[in-house]
């Protein structure tokens, strides 16, 4: 049958390059053109309960168990007694979706570990152009009510919508997790619902950071600093942030929870978020001062130290910078200097948007890329550089730094660069009992006089130290790091901490001025379009004999082997160039010749000397016998050829050596343009050898 031909692997490897094949043309998933979640749309799914009379009822989130949770929150668990599912309609009279726009006020946190993901939700209502974005307006339970509700969030590089009912868990008539404080708001309690929807279950929730929810909130990329450790240029990397539309944001440290917003002498509030909305130099008295403007969400409860509306300071500054700062009123936002800045609070989260997300004309961008990749056991899932046996088998990706920044933030010539390395599904995958990974990675320079689409090996990897790396593995969602580079060519080489550690992965690089960059070096042809025909030899030419020997590999000790399998032979069966179903005496010969090659490079890569080959070398000796090939092909390779120790006997190295130079050559023959590419038919996808090498797959 057809599904017997195909093999299912290839078939969803298939499938995926379908999928990011359509994501590049149309820009599925990029911020105007957003995902529907599960492929649920909502102004269809709205229109069907119009039509029917009906209130939505999702279900791929239903109202049950496994939507709650699976341990803490799960079927048998005493967090779970007295559940029910209520819509806001059967939970007070008159249920509003926002009352006078988003106010922290609406974001009062339950019985679920989700603080993290409420210090977000509270960001969103400092900014209303994000707000927007993610809790789309014109939602309500009056005008065009069907019980179904939307939100759009960021996930591992796509926007998503997300849909959900308003069936919400409830416990004595009030609702368990996210509320209002008057309890008749309920946009923070539907997106809550999202967010857990997306992540698998509401106790998937618990515990985490700020900036995860920041960042799918937004897209962005965050970058978090200790003020107690502030780098010697941080005042200048806010000003340029800002000048970029990246969001800051600042917190006070508590040391219990008694110190939730209490307020300091000096009218700061402790654990509490505030946005910065400018970073400005003046001249007090003739003298340079750093200052820095912060708002308090609360609209009140402002600094009332130096700098402050009020303070004796700004007589010293001339009337022309005073009304260039725009000195606000008593309206929550004020402003401080940079010194005292670093003495207050504790903590700086800087989140910065890709270009798609900023609409002001008036602001600079980033130059942005994002790359998917995939650690896989065997193949890509080398770990660090501690393991010098795997190491070099990790994903690679080239960026080349070509203009050096504008106006650099510490005076130096160079390139910013932020990289961020996002580890996908660890909260969805918690229910198994699946843990993050330790992730971290590192950045080699590309030598001028070295070749930039050929990956880099052991000589440069195990033997030259990274020009920079991770701060740290570490086992979170996300690392992050700034660097100034010079301009040249770099590969950045994710990477788990262990090898032999499964996982999938975004990375993404933020750069000042645009950045080339990409996800692996482009593979080169394996040998040259027209290979030279053997002669033949006369001695080849008799029959065998008793005292003939054996072929040379069926018994040597230094290669583990029983001869070639039925599969191998018929691989080899597609030398037969001639149709004539034999290997004639020049058949032979070439055959006979690459044998004798391919056992050569096997013994290289045979490391340890067992008679079979780590998984890890495949890319290598492929490399050796000419065959430049990315990720996804040996991630394949390896799932056809190697055992269960994740080993390849020579029996399968011949086999699979065999059959990628008929494939190089039959796509030689079809491209006949010399593209790179070619395009079948079906008179073409039927041809002979085409078909010989389909069904040996």
């Amino acid at each position: 049958t057809a599904s017997q031909l195909i093999r299912p692997e290839m078939a969803c490897m298939a499938v995926e390059l379908a999928r990011k094949k359509a994501r590049l043309e149309d820009g599925a998933g990029s911020s105007s053109n957003v995902v529907s979640f599960n492929q649920q749309n909502f102004e269809q799914l709205q229109q069907d309960c119009l039509q029917n009379g009906s209130l939505f009822c999702d279900p791929t989130f239903p109202a049950s168990w496994d939507s709650l949770g699976y341990n803490e929150l799960g079927r048998n668990s005493s967090k779970a007694i007295g559940v029910e599912w209520k819509r806001p309609t059967e939970l007070c009279s008159d249920p509003q979706f926002i009352v006078d726009g988003a106010k922290r006020t609406d974001i009062c946190q339950g019985e679920l570990g989700d603080c993290w993901l409420l210090a977000a939700i509270a960001s969103l209502t400092l900014d209303h152009q994000i707000l927007n974005r993610v809790v789309p307006p014109g939602q309500s339970f009056t005008s065009q009510y069907a019980g179904i509700f939307h939100f759009q969030l960021w996930q591992f590089g796509e926007w998503v919508d997300v849909v959900v009912d308003d069936r919400l868990p409830s416990r004595d008539g009030r609702l368990m997790f996210v509320h209002s404080e008057e309890g008749a708001e309920f946009w923070s309690a539907l997106l809550e619902k999202a967010y857990a929807k997306l992540n698998g279950s509401y106790e998937s929730l618990n515990g985490g950071s700020s900036i995860e929810g920041f960042e799918d909130f937004t897209g962005g990329i965050a970058e978090s600093y200790d003020l107690q450790e502030a780098p010697p240029f941080l005042f200048n990397i806010m000003r340029k942030a800002l000048r970029l539309g990246s969001l800051l944001g600042c917190s006070i440290n508590i040391s219990n929870s008694r110190e939730t917003e209490a307020i300091t002498p000096q009218k700061l509030v402790k654990g509490h978020a505030y946005s910065i909305t400018a970073v400005e130099q003046v001249h007090h008295l003739g003298s340079p001062v750093e200052l820095v403007r912060i708002r308090n969400p609360w609209g009140q409860v402002e600094w009332s130290g130096a700098w402050s509306d009020n303070s004796p300071e700004w007589t010293g500054v001339q009337p022309e910078e005073r009304s260039r700062l725009d000195r606000p009123a008593d309206d929550g936002e004020f402003w401080m200097s940079y010194r005292d800045f670093l003495q207050q609070f504790s903590h700086l989260d800087i989140c910065n948007l890709t270009p798609d997300t900023l609409s002001s004309d008036h602001l600079h961008r980033w130059s942005y890329s994002e790359f998917e990749g995939v650690w896989r056991v065997g193949s890509t899932a080398g770990g660090c550089r501690n393991y010098s046996a795997t190491f070099c088998s990790n994903p690679q990706f080239l960026i080349r730094l070509q203009n050096v920044d504008d106006d650099p933030h510490d005076g130096e010539d160079g390139c910013t660069v932020l990289i961020g390395l996002i580890q996908k599904d660890g909260r969805r995958e918690r229910r198994f009992g699946r843990e993050l990974n330790t992730i971290g990675f590192s950045v080699y320079q590309v030598l001028k006089n070295s070749r930039s689409n050929v990956r880099l090996g052991p000589d440069v990897l195990l033997r030259s130290a990274p020009a920079v790396r991770s701060r740290t593995f570490i086992n979170l969602r996300e690392v992050c790091d700034r660097f100034k580079l010079p301009p040249g060519d770099f590969v950045i080489v994710p990477s788990t901490f262990e090898p032999h550690r499964r996982g999938s992965f975004i990375l993404r690089v933020f750069t000042e001025k645009h950045a080339h960059s990409r996800s692996e070096p482009e593979p080169e042809h394996a040998h040259s379009r027209s290979e030279p025909e053997p002669q033949p030899e006369p001695e080849y030419a008799h029959s065998r004999s008793e005292s003939d020997p054996e072929p040379e590999h069926a018994h040597r000790s230094d290669v583990r082997t029983n001869g070639f399998s039925l599969q191998t032979c018929r691989n080899i069966s597609l030398l037969d160039a001639d149709g004539s179903s034999t290997v004639g005496l020049l058949e032979f010969h070439t055959l006979w010749n690459k044998i004798q090659r391919y056992l050569g490079i096997f013994k290289n890569h045979d490391s340890d000397d067992s008679g079979s080959m780590s998984s890890h070398e495949m890319r290598a000796a492929l490399a050796e016998a000419g065959f430049q090939v990315n990720s996804a092909v040996i991630q394949e390779i390896v799932g056809r050829y190697a055992d269960s120790s994740f080993s390849i006997d020579f029996d399968c190295f011949i086999g699979c050596l065999i059959r990628l130079e008929m494939l190089f050559k039959m796509f030689w023959t079809l491209d006949k343009q010399n593209q790179g590419r070619i395009q079948l038919d079906l008179q073409q996808v039927n041809r002979p050898r085409l078909v010989r090498l389909v069904l040996n797959l």
